[in-house]
């Protein structure tokens, strides 16, 4: 019978209990107890020596350090160095040695590959300063991470790039789809978007501003929420959230976003008003990505001396290279504003422009006329009607949204309970407009057909209850199918498509009379602008939001626009009318312009559109 201590466990389970924990300590534990082992080891048998006197000739610490000499270098003693027994217990020495030699190497190689395998799958810190981190990668999504390089404009900046995903397989990604220039910098770290202390290894305090990429809402929330934490955690109240959400019930609370410093948008509104401007004014969406990301001119605040007094229409028939949009006075932002809006000392001008030093002020020459009252007129195109494909909660956005030429809309795929179709026809009623609902299927081609028949414009929504692939396919399939029909019975309806994903779009754009806006790339073209330009959100809010200034196409004919002009000269016009001319839509292919100076002269004709911004 083996015997036990009191508390039940033997000796050789407390031994065994002992060496499992060391081990479990990892390489350095393990290292440490070798050398213990080693040191030991050594000692013993340079006692055993010199107690039985097989080297009576050597000092006992010139035996003790051959005994460590022999462990280390585990080197065999020669016959003529002692004893028999000396020669047998240094051989023990020696073999003992080898047998500590090949752990030692085997725990270093270990621990090497361990940290190897560590670093690649990209667990380790990250002491950047004024980096930028971006949290999540979603599949197949790179237009955010594209305008952040674009953004840099040749300056170096760092990008960390935090998800939860092998190392390896997101650089792998970043190789295929990005072309990174020698200025920018791209660092992946595996990381728990959601959980504040994995976050930590991205250095997000000493960052200059964090950006969550657009996926599903509440991955986002809960990624802003962690961010939120550790940011408070760590002191670091300067640093700037950005995110998108796509559903308003999701909206962060205004004091909420305040303490945490939480910047956000919200992507169904701002989709679901461009939808409706896209159903008679193909290319909306072209233009809002031209205006939002960062290739060409974007919007930037800039001070200019010696405008004290000017009144808003002197400085945009004074400004050359950049087109005055707005004014920033004691922290308020008014953006297109009156003609006569005079300019006093402090105050701060909204451009859009190349750059933010591209604006030159032009101040010879005659100052222009005094505005003549109120030149706004309002052009009516015919009556039109809609088809609306599909449903989802910006259903009522749309309606309310809608052209004013637009009478009469029709609801096909919508199984809306009787309440949600009342609360659409009361939105209808307000607006004035006209709703049918198509009941039964219409995916087939006889349904499509009549469908297409009624109107002239078909608007194509996603469902977004269900997965983003599936929805996209399903939208894709509808897509095909009205272009086969458009191209087989000639008819000349157009089509504005809602998509999720932008690598679907790729697919099916043909370039031809459809208008894509794509939620995922939108919200990536949105974040980009508000981590570069923090201080204009409430420009781009207005912008994005169903209030305000906002943009459109006008039809040069239907406005009175035709025949040449200096740029100069269209400015005028176009602010004495309430609008603020940014570029124009000019030929048959429909090419755009934002590039304009002063004295260019533009000859508009009636399939002509100008890019304006200013209120309905």
């Amino acid at each position: 019978m083996k015997k036990k201590k009191k508390d039940g466990f033997s000796l050789k389970k407390r031994i065994q209990y002992w060496f499992d924990n060391r081990i479990a300590n990892g390489s350095l534990g393990l290292i440490r107890a070798l050398i213990a082992a080693s040191l030991v080891m050594a000692v013993l048998i340079a006692g055993l020596i010199l107690l039985f006197g097989f080297q009576e000739d050597s000092e006992p610490a010139a035996v003790i350090w051959d005994s460590i000499a022999t462990v280390i270098n585990a080197w065999m003693p020669y016959w003529d160095e002692g004893s028999l027994g000396y020669l047998l217990l240094m051989s023990v020495t020696a073999i003992a040695g080898v047998l500590f030699t090949s752990v030692l190497i085997g725990i270093v190689t270990s621990a090497i590959e361990d940290k190897i395998s560590d670093l690649r799958r990209g667990n380790s810190f990250v002491p950047e300063q004024d980096h930028i981190v971006v949290l999540g990668l979603p599949d197949g999504e790179f237009t955010l991470l594209r305008q952040l390089i674009l953004a840099a404009a040749g300056d170096p900046v760092c990008i960390v790039l935090g998800e939860d995903l092998d190392r390896e397989e997101m650089e792998h990604d970043l190789k295929e789809n990005l072309d990174v220039p020698k200025n920018v910098r791209i660092i992946t770290r595996t990381v728990d978007i959601t959980d504040p202390a994995s976050i930590e290894k991205c250095s997000v305090e000493t960052c200059r501003t964090v950006i969550v990429s657009p996926m599903d809402d509440t991955r986002t929330v809960k990624a802003v929420l962690a961010v939120s934490a550790l940011l408070q955690e760590k002191g670091a109240e300067g640093v700037r959230i950005n995110a998108i959400v796509s559903r308003n019930d999701y909206r962060f609370p205004p004091s909420l976003a305040e303490a945490h410093n939480i910047c956000s948008l919200q992507t169904n509104d701002i989709l679901a008003k461009m939808i409706a401007h896209s159903c008679t004014q193909m290319g909306i969406s072209e233009t809002f990505k031209e205006v939002f990301n960062f290739e060409g001119s974007e919007f930037y605040l800039i001070d200019l001396e010696d405008i004290t007094g000017w009144t808003f229409e002197r400085l945009m028939t004074k400004m050359d290279r950049a087109v005055p949009a707005g004014v920033l006075r004691d922290g308020k932002m008014t953006v297109n504003p009156p003609a006569a809006f005079e300019i006093r000392e402090g105050d701060r001008i909204l451009v859009f422009s190349e750059n933010s030093g591209s604006a030159v002020l032009d101040r010879e020459g005659s100052n222009p006329p005094a505005a003549e009252g109120d030149e706004r007129r309002i052009y009516k195109e015919d009556n039109a009607a809609a088809v609306l494909i599909g449903c989802n909660e910006s259903v009522g956005i749309i309606l309310r949204e809608l052209p004013e030429n637009v009478t009469c809309v029709t609801l096909a795929g919508a199984d809306l309970p009787e309440e949600g179709k009342e609360e659409l026809r009361r939105i209808a009623h307000a607006r004035g407009l006209e709703v049918e609902y198509h009941g039964g299927e219409v995916n087939s081609e006889r349904a499509l057909r009549a469908l297409a028949q009624t109107a002239e414009h078909i608007i194509l929504l996603t469902d977004h209850a269900v997965d983003p692939e599936a929805a996209d396919m399903d939208t894709m399939f509808r897509l095909l199918n009205l272009r086969d029909i458009r191209q087989r019975f000639g008819m000349s309806f157009n089509i504005t498509v809602e998509m999720q994903k932008e690598h679907n779009q790729n697919l099916v754009d043909s370039k031809d009379q459809t208008d894509f806006l794509v939620s995922s790339s939108m919200a990536s073209l949105f974040l980009a602008q508000l981590a570069e330009n923090p201080e204009l959100i409430d420009v781009f809010r207005e912008i994005l939001s169903n209030e305000g200034n906002e943009l459109y196409l006008k039809n040069a004919g239907t406005n009175r626009l035709t025949g040449a002009c200096t740029v100069r000269e269209l400015r005028r016009t176009l602010l004495r009318r309430g609008y603020i001319l940014l570029g124009c839509y000019i030929g048959a292919e429909k090419r755009s312009r934002y590039d304009l100076r002063l004295d260019d002269e533009i000859s508009l004709s009636e399939d002509d559109d100008v890019i304006v911004l200013g209120l309905k």
